[in-house]
């Protein structure tokens, strides 16, 4: 069982911090492109989602198709020409390679244009955050029409059920939310206006109803939040944990549903705790390319391009892919 490790930060007073502006429908910025050739796309291009999960909704890119289906449905075609995909309660998103933000409504034909010039984009309870291609962070608030500017550069966003977060340049984890259940990780229970900065060193960051779960440059997996259904592993398990934990080692990719977590490392090797998995870790899946999780399942694509879909507690099955 791996030991776990807690640490608290001092922020110096320099620390960037984000800047809100004006609700508003973005400017188009027809010469920026999020091509390789853009050095303040790439961190974003870097972190592009191939699968999504939102409780019992999956999106997975087969080549440039998105896939769309329902934890023990059928799968279907929804988009095509897209490089990156998430999705919320009702509505799935990808990016187009035009690199347009398109939406639609999950099970409809109704794709349409949601924001121009976007590098990575992530949905959920609250609305949506898009990493624009110059790297600034923008927030559209559920049920809003236009969008907020919220920091000057991320090279990562999450949108979590009742908590939101991203990555800046430096590595430092920013959130915005609830607090109730541990979700800032620096031992707060209440609420703080605006952005907090609460983590160094991060990478990549996921989250799902009350616990967020976060990628250490040095492949550590850290979480905190709430665990009463495991999927911090034995941190605060049972109820909460209100201060970053370490919860596995040595992962590349990390996804995060409702009572479990998944940790994929670099040989491809697929790990998953929480819910009915246990809270110790152990490998489901080789081979694995990308992963999601939801409400009770979880989602893969493997390096061969076969798409897995499976409920927590069972073993990983093939989905079988729509026609052309």
């Amino acid at each position: 069982m791996l030991a776990l490790a807690t640490a608290v930060f001092a922020w110096p007073a320099s620390a960037m911090r984000p800047v809100k502006g004006a609700m508003t429908k973005p400017a188009n910025r027809p010469g920026l492109g999020c091509g390789a050739d853009n050095a303040a796309a790439v961190p974003s291009l870097q972190r592009r989602a191939r699968v999504a999960g939102y409780y019992d909704h999956f999106l997975a890119l087969v080549g440039d198709r998105v896939i769309e289906w329902r934890l023990g449905g059928a799968a279907r075609v929804a988009f095509e020409g897209a490089t990156h995909v998430s999705v919320a309660e009702k509505r799935a998103y990808a990016i187009g390679a035009d690199d347009r933000l398109h939406g639609w409504t999950l099970g409809g034909s109704d794709a349409a244009v949601e924001l121009d010039q976007v590098a990575l984009a992530s949905a959920g309870a609250s609305g949506l955050l898009a990493i624009r291609c110059d790297g600034s962070l923008w927030q559209r608030p559920a049920g809003a029409n236009g969008w907020q500017r919220i920091a000057p550069f991320a090279q990562h966003a999450w949108v979590g059920d009742s908590a939101d977060y991203y990555i800046d340049d430096t590595g430092t984890l920013f959130v915005s939310g609830k607090a109730h259940r541990g979700q800032y990780g620096d031992g707060r229970l209440t609420e703080a206006i605006g952005w907090t900065a609460v983590a160094q060193h991060a990478s990549f960051v996921v989250a799902h109803t009350g616990h967020a779960v976060y990628l250490r440059d040095d492949g550590a997996v850290l979480g905190t939040g709430g665990n009463r259904f495991g999927p911090l592993g034995t941190h605060g398990l049972g109820d909460k944990a209100d201060r970053w934990g370490v919860i596995f080692d040595g992962a590349s990719q990390i996804a995060t549903g409702s009572r479990h977590t998944l940790a994929l490392r670099a040989d491809g090797a697929l790990f998953t705790w929480g819910g009915a998995d246990g809270v110790a870790p152990r490998q489901v899946l080789g081979g694995v390319a990308a992963v999601a999780g939801g409400l009770e399942g979880s989602a893969a694509i493997d390096i061969d391009g076969t798409l897995w879909s499976w409920s927590v507690g069972q073993p990983p099955a093939r989905l079988a892919k729509p026609p052309r």
